[in-house]
């Protein structure tokens, strides 16, 4: 799916750029007001750090973690390292394969959007501080061609900023 936003300075300022997307016969199921009044930034998870950040974690984790047991279990056999030497050959492979879990895990955090959801999410987060300090967002989703169409129209209105996202979670 893609957005595109647009932070504008006022209430008015909005409201005037939504009535100009809907004279345009942009569908209103695709075009929302973020702000004081209107709907909250909880809503759209590209907004809220916290959402996609652990839904990606998540998604990696589920292959990098079985990925890392292996590429332990397999390195601990190709090395013959004995960690316990009474655990005795299987079991400090498997030893070793959990070592490669846990730093499959740790990789699906850090990569996977862990350290976005403990520190607040690059580029999402001065959205909440602009929507914070009491300005509004116009947020367009659809296909990109829709997502064009209201970039050009909402360029009328000078916002502060207007970004483009393509949310591969949808």
């Amino acid at each position: 799916m893609n957005y595109v936003i647009a932070v504008l300075g006022d209430r008015n300022q909005a409201e005037e750029a939504y009535s100009a997307l809907k004279t345009e016969s942009l569908p209103s199921e695709a075009m929302s007001i973020v702000g004081k009044g209107y709907e909250i930034a909880d809503e759209f998870s590209f907004i809220d750090p916290s959402k996609s950040s652990k839904k990606q974690a998540t998604i990696m984790s589920f292959w990098l973690v079985p990925f890392g047991f292996i590429a332990g279990y397999a390195f601990n056999v190709s090395t013959q390292y004995m960690l316990f030497p009474s655990l005795g050959g299987f079991g400090n492979h498997f030893i070793g394969g959990l070592f490669g879990a846990i730093a499959g895990a740790m990789g699906s955090f850090f990569v996977g959007g862990g350290v976005d959801l403990g520190l607040g999410g690059g580029d999402k987060l001065p959205y909440r501080n602009r929507l914070k300090s009491g300005k509004y967002l116009i947020v367009v989703k659809g296909a990109s061609n829709l997502t064009n169409k209201a970039t050009r129209i909402l360029k009328q209105f000078e916002p502060e900023s207007i970004q483009g996202y393509v949310n591969p979670m949808e």
